[in-house]
């Protein structure tokens, strides 16, 4: 989902093989105590009806950048950054995204196939990196709304503060900046705040001459959200079932509360939404100059 307007207004590390399952929470083996890696939620579940012409065959964050969906360059973003525990909210063409992450350590590497017996074996392919992250892919509901996601996730992410994204927008965001920034604030919910970028090229001129020229530059009037949020499990409060839209009803009311902080991100950021947007962030992808990739 591309984000709504909005107003002006670190953790412990582990390595999958350090982990054990244990009801919803997944606990180090070698000391439970210590402090979780903090979870991200990615909202993977929309219909992605603007985007018809690659959605009537898989969920909007499956769409591809450079080969990969656009959700793998997501996981990318924060994982680069130390945050590799994921949990991924479910719903339209869930097995799509299923598939994938099931499959994924076999696509990346060698496989040995015995035709008789149809034993596989996995050899890793050592010009591959091997991510090391923990993809939970939760089903939410096929005509969930975005909050009723969100709070089907409580059981999940437990009383911990927690992170949460759309699984359709990419940026260059300083996720450690934007946690400090959170726990300065002390407010239940802190969004990205980011300046879209203009669908054309900027003129300045004085007397009929252009002075500057910029193609497609990011606008510096307005700011919207541009998802990357960090959240407190008081935000549950503010969702009450399944048809509660996060952004039309959660975050008002979270802002009328004062609970709302807004993080300005400066940087790089770009949703989803068109083909048009699917060829702008391809072509950024393949001329080897991606802002958004961090690794």
């Amino acid at each position: 989902m591309c984000p709504q307007n909005v107003g002006h207004s670190a953790t412990g590390r582990f390595g999958l093989s350090d982990y054990k399952a244990n009801g919803n929470r997944w606990l180090s083996k070698s000391n439970v105590h210590q402090e979780f890696n903090m979870k991200t939620i990615i909202l993977a579940g929309g219909l992605g009806t603007r985007l018809a012409e690659e959605t009537h065959v898989k969920p909007k964050p499956m769409v591809e950048i450079g080969g990969k969906p656009i959700l793998w360059h997501i996981m990318k973003i924060y994982g680069s950054q130390g945050f590799n525990e994921f949990y991924t909210a479910l719903g339209y063409k869930s097995e799509v995204i299923k598939d994938f992450f099931a499959n994924y350590y076999q696509r990346q590497n060698n496989l040995r196939i015995e035709t008789s017996s149809g034993q596989v074996q996995v050899q890793e392919n050592e010009h591959t990196q091997n991510e090391d992250w923990i993809v939970n892919l939760i089903e939410t509901g096929k005509l969930t709304n975005t909050g009723g996601r969100i709070k089907r996730m409580k059981s999940w992410v437990g009383n911990e503060t927690f992170m949460m994204t759309y699984g359709d927008g990419v940026a260059n965001v300083d996720i450690d900046a934007l946690i400090k920034f959170h726990k300065s604030q002390g407010r239940l919910a802190t969004v990205s705040a980011v300046r879209p970028p203009a669908r054309f090229g900027g003129i300045s001129f004085e007397n009929g001459i252009v002075k500057e020229f910029i193609e497609k530059p990011q606008i510096g009037e307005g700011w919207i959200n541009g998802g990357f949020f960090v959240l407190e499990p008081g935000i549950f409060d503010y969702i009450e079932n399944d048809d509660t839209s996060f952004e039309k009803e959660s975050l008002e009311k979270l802002a009328q509360d004062g609970q709302l902080a807004a993080y300005q991100h400066n940087g790089f950021w770009q949703c989803m939404d068109t083909i048009r947007d699917v060829a702008l962030v391809n072509s950024l992808w393949e001329s080897g100059d991606a802002p958004w990739k961090s690794w």
